[in-house]
């Protein structure tokens, strides 16, 4: 029997392409949980309270979340905790791991755009681990695509079974409301930007007479048309496949008017997975062991800009996290103890006596974490799955202010540890080479050092395109390698030797006058 504190607890991500209002879907969530008690549209909305999960400066004034933050709220008897990811393709990588910490996801699909590029590509993130999937069909109220075309689009693009949960009653600007077919009850709203209100009508019954008073007779018959035609093409909802991620439920609506949200919520609570067992390197973990184990998935800088803080993001994995207690952490073979760490609400933190499965805790850290890293209470344990991507753009650091070396390295050093971007160095001369997936990231980089640091550089591009990280069975030849190549090589973090190179066809060429030299993509090369 599992704990009932594991057993109320539902840790998912919303992820999507920039725009599609995945940072809309985590207000009205958080506004249904009672959470907050009105959403500010992302940037605008000064006066009440600007947007809750956005809370980074340069997040505040672009519109777009680079981060990845974490929520948690209570909503009918169930512990929630969302995180809410960067849909910037920039941020990919932030993405890629926060995936690896939730239970299921969310995937907000924008109905005038249907799938495009970045959803495909999170969508295969979810499909290595089989991470259960829901698709929420957002902007209903504005002029798209067919309902059953975007079904045909999702289920072939992105390669999932779809059952659809809700159905929407018109589109753009005849939309009414939404049926939900699995309570089978009928949801009209008016729409409200802010506040939750309640549904205009009720009603279990499609040819109770009643609805005419809302509904054209035709929309009543259409509708009466279209679930009949759903449930003979997609029937019932197997949740056993929804489980293993071979099943996607969907639903319908319009997250800025709050359509469609709460049904979409109640669902989900009903059938989404509680936390279950993780893998790591040595065994399987099982959820309701009684020892405590974790892992760090996230490490943020200054969240409270008036204080130098770095706090890491710990998903648990097992047992039951305390406060001021000791726990080992693996990788430096040292006990650490933690007197106060967070529990989130956006950028509202509040300390955490004791912490269950599925939940993320923030721990204050003053330089132990890496990502990546475990904590146990005393096994020596190493979770699977948060790599390195090998980055495709390169630019070597130039300090633009003598002065402020100290505060420049400082920043480079604790951005990078964040997962902002990749920091190599090269010899001779230590020069900085910071390598990223996509420009927006040095951009982040730049305002956050003058910002945080008040430090300045300059970014000077370098003409490589690839890395890849080297081994060798062979010390002494790997050794040669790193001495020959050296205006090539640059070291991670881990002091980990990597090969830049200017083309995929200089990487081949190179394997081809070395073969004793292993080149991998990702830094997870050690299995």
């Amino acid at each position: 029997m599992l704990n009932p504190e594991i057993e109320k607890r539902k840790t998912f991500a919303i992820i999507s392409h920039p725009d599609a209002g995945k940072t809309t879907l985590t207000e009205k969530f958080l506004l249904f949980g009672g959470a907050i008690n009105t959403a500010g549209a992302v940037k605008r909305n000064k006066a009440n309270q600007s947007n809750t999960s956005d809370f980074m400066e340069i997040e505040k004034q672009r519109g777009i979340s680079v981060a990845t933050s974490v929520m948690g709220f209570e909503y009918s008897g169930k512990r929630i905790n969302i995180l809410d990811t960067p849909g910037h393709k920039d941020f990919a990588e932030d993405t890629y791991r926060t995936l690896s910490a939730v239970d299921s996801v969310i995937l907000v699909v924008d109905c005038v755009k249907g799938v495009e590029e970045q959803t495909e590509k999170l969508m295969s993130v979810c499909r290595m681990r089989n991470t259960p999937v829901i698709i929420f069909i957002n902007k209903m109220d504005r002029e798209g695509k067919e309902a059953y075309d975007l079904l045909d689009e999702i289920e072939e693009k992105l390669n999932i079974s779809l059952c659809p949960l809700s159905w929407p009653i018109g589109q753009g600007h005849t939309f009414k409301g939404v049926y939900s077919i699995y309570n089978k009850h009928l949801n009209l709203f008016n729409s409200d930007k802010t506040k939750v209100t309640d549904s205009v009508v009720a009603a279990n019954d499609l040819n109770d007479p009643s609805l005419l008073d809302y509904l054209k007779a035709s929309e009543i018959k259409t509708l009466n048309d279209d679930v009949e035609l759903v449930d003979g093409i997609y029937g019932k909802v197997d949740k056993d496949l929804y489980t293993e991620g071979l099943l996607a439920p969907v639903f319908f609506g319009s997250a800025i008017n709050n359509f469609g949200i709460k049904e979409l919520l109640d669902t989900f609570i009903e059938i989404a997975p509680s936390p279950k067992h993780r893998e790591a390197e040595e065994r399987d973990v099982l959820v309701e062991e009684k020892n405590f184990s974790g892992f760090v998935f996230k490490i943020h800088a200054n969240l409270d800009p008036k204080h130098r803080d770095r706090i890491a993001f710990l998903r648990i994995c097992s047992g039951k996290f305390e406060r001021n207690k000791f726990y080992y952490h693996t990788r430096q073979d040292k006990k650490l103890k933690f007197s106060n760490p967070m529990d989130f609400m956006a950028n509202e933190k509040s300390i955490v006596e004791e912490a269950w499965p599925g939940d993320v805790v923030g721990l204050y850290d003053s330089g132990n974490f890496k990502i990546g890293d475990t904590l146990t209470e005393g096994e020596k344990l190493q979770f699977k799955g948060i790599p390195s991507f090998s980055p495709s753009i390169f630019k070597e650091v130039e300090n633009m202010d003598p002065m402020r070396t100290k505060q420049l390295e400082k920043g480079i050093e604790q951005l990078t540890d964040e997962g902002v971007a990749q920091l190599f160095v090269m010899q001779p001369g230590n020069r900085k080479v910071i390598g990223a997936v996509g420009e927006l990231q040095f951009e982040v980089i730049n305002f956050r050092l003058e910002h945080e640091y008040g430090a300045k550089c300059r970014f000077r591009t370098l003409s490589y395109t690839r890395s890849s990280w080297v081994t060798s069975e062979d010390k002494k030849k790997l050794d040669e390698f790193v001495k020959r190549k050296q205006q090539h090589i640059g070291f991670d973090k881990e002091a980990n030797p990597v090969y830049l190179a200017d083309s995929e066809y200089m990487i081949n060429l190179t394997k081809q006058d070395y073969p004793d030299i292993d080149f991998h993509k990702t830094s997870e090369f050690k299995s």
